[in-house]
């Protein structure tokens, strides 16, 4: 699976696969997956996680250096004091439609699929 870039600013804060999500919105969510660095904001990333993180200015690219998503439309989900090391997801929000296709093809295909069989 390809690798997603997770920043924070110009800090390299972690990696997702971006394994899961919701074509139709343009939603792509994975598995966050930290770097060394994402020690600086751990704590404030906890803290914003039910409200805005705009403050963070995070931000996603995909393998090729495009960027997915910014301007509040990335989150980092932490519950990792809760749940430990795997309670922490990251959401793209609002990726555009021909760019979810190509990044995601496994997931816009079954869409697809889910709604050839719904109609």
């Amino acid at each position: 699976m390809p690798r997603f870039d997770v920043l924070a600013g110009r800090i390299l804060i972690g990696h997702s696969e971006l394994d899961h999500g919701d074509p139709p919105m343009g939603v792509a969510a994975g598995r966050f997956m930290p770097t060394a660095a994402y020690a600086a904001i751990q704590a404030r990333v906890i803290a914003t996680r039910d409200g805005s993180q705009l403050g963070l200015t995070l931000r996603v690219l995909a393998p090729d250096g495009r960027e997915l998503a910014a301007d509040g439309q990335v989150q980092i989900l932490d519950f990792s004091p809760e749940l430990g090391p795997d309670g922490m997801e990251v959401q793209v929000l609002g990726i555009e439609s021909p760019t979810y296709a190509e990044l995601f093809p496994t997931q816009a295909a079954a869409f697809a699929v889910t709604r050839r069989d719904g109609d």
